[in-house]
């Protein structure tokens, strides 16, 4: 794999990744200009622990090999909640049971009454006026 050309090229290979290890309800928000933490935060479910540690390894595996070194990840030990730094963009996986308890998508778009209703790649836009 070539290195990421941008923010929008790395994206694509974080869903790339996360859709062939079959994450679920893969929802990406956009946050450009709203925040300094990253340009764009991910969140997907896995089926169980180990679900969620193999998404995390290949996760890893497919941004080192398109050149990213700075990658860290934290969670992994127990792969309830892991979150995935990958620079510009953050990738939080979660068991179901966790991500309806934390709602991290609730704390970025009031719009959203239950995560769960996110559909298979949903994009949440931020105004300025939904920052926190």
């Amino acid at each position: 794999m070539e290195r990421p050309r941008d923010c929008n090229h790395l994206r694509e290979i974080i869903h790339n990744s996360l859709e062939s290890n079959k994450a679920n309800d893969l929802v990406t928000i956009n946050l450009e200009g709203k925040t300094s933490l990253a340009d764009y935060m991910i969140i997907a479910s896995g089926t169980s622990s180990r679900h969620i540690s193999a998404m995390t390894e290949h996760l890893r595996r497919d941004l080192r090999g398109v050149g990213l070194k700075r990658i860290r990840v934290e969670g992994d030990q127990h792969c309830d909640w892991v979150l995935v730094d990958a620079g510009d963009i953050i990738v939080h996986l979660f068991r179901p049971e966790v991500r309806d308890f934390y709602r991290l998508e609730r704390l970025w778009d009031h719009t959203f009454d239950d995560p769960s209703a996110c559909s298979k790649n949903t994009s949440i836009s931020l105004d300025s006026s939904q920052t926190h």
